[in-house]
C-alpha cells in the first residue's frame, strides 16, 4: 500500500507539472504565428468574435476559458486590432477587453467632390459614406470652421496618408482635419499665398485647376503662372477641366464648343475669374506650385499632339491658334471624340 500510495502521488506530481506546463504554455505561450488585422464592429457578438480569433491562432479553449473570466462577451469594443505574431492568450484577451486599437493609415487624394471623398473614406474606416457625406457637406458646420459653404470647405482636406482610428466618427475626422489644414498653412506658405494676392481658398482652387491641367510637377508652376496673368488681365481663364466639373462628367475626354455654352458658375468660358470652389483635391504639389508661380508674359498654353503630357505655350492668341490646331489634329487622326 506504501508503495501505491507513493506511485499515485509521483503520478500526482507528474500530471500536475504537466498540467501546469501545457496550461502555461496554453495561456502564456505564443498562440499567434503571423499578424493579422481584427475589425470587429459594433454589432459583432461573441460567437463571432471567437470565430475570427480562432481562424488565426491556437490554444482556442484557452482564449475561451479567460475570455469569459474577463467577461468579454459583455465588453466587446468596436475597432481595428492587430493579432502580432507571438502574441499570447492573455495579451490577445486583454486588448481586446480593453479596446487597445492600432490605428489605420486613411488617405485621401485624387477626389473632385465631397461625395467621392466620403466613398472613398468609407473604405478606410468604419464609418459608412452616407454618415460621412452628412457632415462634410453641412452648411452650418463649414460656417462654423469659417467656410462659405460645404464646397468652399472641401478645400480644407489636404490630400496626404494620415493615422486614425478604424472606429473615428466623421465629426472627429473633420475636426483632425481642420488642425492638420492650420498646420499646413504654415507662416512661410502664407507668406508666398500673399505673392499671389490669393486667399487660402482661391489658392486651392487654382491649385485644383492645375492639378486637373496636368501632372507634370515641373511644369505646374508655369501653368499657375499663366491663369495669375489671365486673372490680373481679367481674361477669362478658359480652363477646360472647369467644364468637366461643370457637366459633371468627369470622363470626358474632348471638349466641344457646345460644352463651352453651358451655363455654371464653374464655366470658365463665360465667367471671369475662378470658380466658387475647387473642382477637385488638389495634390500638395499643384498647391505649392501656385504658392511658387513662375513669373512670364505667357497667356495661353495648349497640350502637345505628342501627348507626353506636357503643354505649348504662348504669348499671343496667333501662336495659340497654331498650337491648338496642331493638337486637334491629332485628336483627329487618333479619333479621339
Amino acid at each position: 500500500m506504501k508503495k501505491f500510495f507513493t506511485f499515485t502521488f509521483l503520478t500526482l506530481i507528474v500530471l500536475g507539472a504537466m498540467a501546469a506546463f501545457f496550461g502555461y504554455k496554453a495561456f502564456k505561450g505564443s498562440a499567434v504565428d503571423e499578424k493579422h488585422s481584427l475589425y470587429i464592429y459594433p454589432d459583432c457578438t461573441y460567437e463571432q468574435l471567437a470565430d475570427s480569433v480562432k481562424t488565426h491562432s491556437r490554444h482556442n479553449w484557452a482564449f475561451d476559458l479567460y475570455a469569459k473570466r474577463l467577461d468579454l462577451e459583455n465588453k466587446i469594443k468596436p475597432g481595428h486590432y492587430v493579432m502580432e505574431e507571438g502574441m499570447n492568450i492573455i495579451e490577445l484577451v486583454r486588448m481586446l477587453k480593453i479596446g487597445v486599437q492600432t490605428p489605420v493609415n486613411v488617405t485621401i487624394n485624387n477626389v473632385k467632390t465631397p461625395q467621392m471623398l466620403a466613398g472613398k473614406l468609407s473604405r478606410q474606416i468604419m464609418a459608412d459614406s452616407a454618415a460621412i457625406a452628412k457632415v462634410i457637406t453641412d452648411e452650418a458646420l463649414a460656417k462654423k470652421l469659417g467656410f462659405s459653404s460645404p464646397l468652399t470647405m472641401f478645400s480644407m482636406f489636404i490630400p496626404n496618408t494620415y493615422e486614425f482610428y478604424w472606429t473615428v466618427t466623421p465629426e472627429d475626422f473633420v475636426e483632425r482635419m481642420r488642425k492638420e489644414y492650420k498646420r499646413f498653412w504654415s507662416e512661410s506658405r502664407d507668406a508666398k499665398r500673399k505673392r499671389s494676392g490669393l486667399s487660402r481658398t482661391e489658392v486651392m482652387t487654382l491649385a485644383s485647376i492645375v492639378y486637373e491641367e496636368t501632372r507634370k510637377v515641373d511644369e505646374m508652376p508655369r501653368i499657375a503662372g499663366v491663369y495669375l496673368n489671365r486673372i490680373k488681365q481679367g481674361i477669362p481663364l478658359q480652363a477646360d477641366p472647369t467644364i468637366k466639373y461643370a457637366l459633371q462628367d468627369f470622363g470626358l475626354r474632348r471638349i466641344l464648343y457646345r460644352h463651352l455654352k453651358y451655363p455654371s458658375p464653374y464655366n470658365t468660358y463665360i465667367n471671369r475669374g475662378l470658380p466658387p470652389s475647387p473642382i477637385c483635391m488638389p495634390s500638395i504639389d499643384a498647391i505649392d506650385a501656385v504658392l511658387n508661380f513662375e513669373k512670364h508674359d505667357y497667356i495661353f498654353f495648349c497640350a502637345r499632339p505628342t501627348f507626353d503630357g506636357y503643354h505649348n505655350f504662348a504669348r499671343t492668341l496667333k501662336e495659340h491658334n497654331a498650337n491648338a490646331r496642331a493638337y486637334q489634329a491629332e485628336l483627329n487622326k487618333r479619333k479621339i471624340k
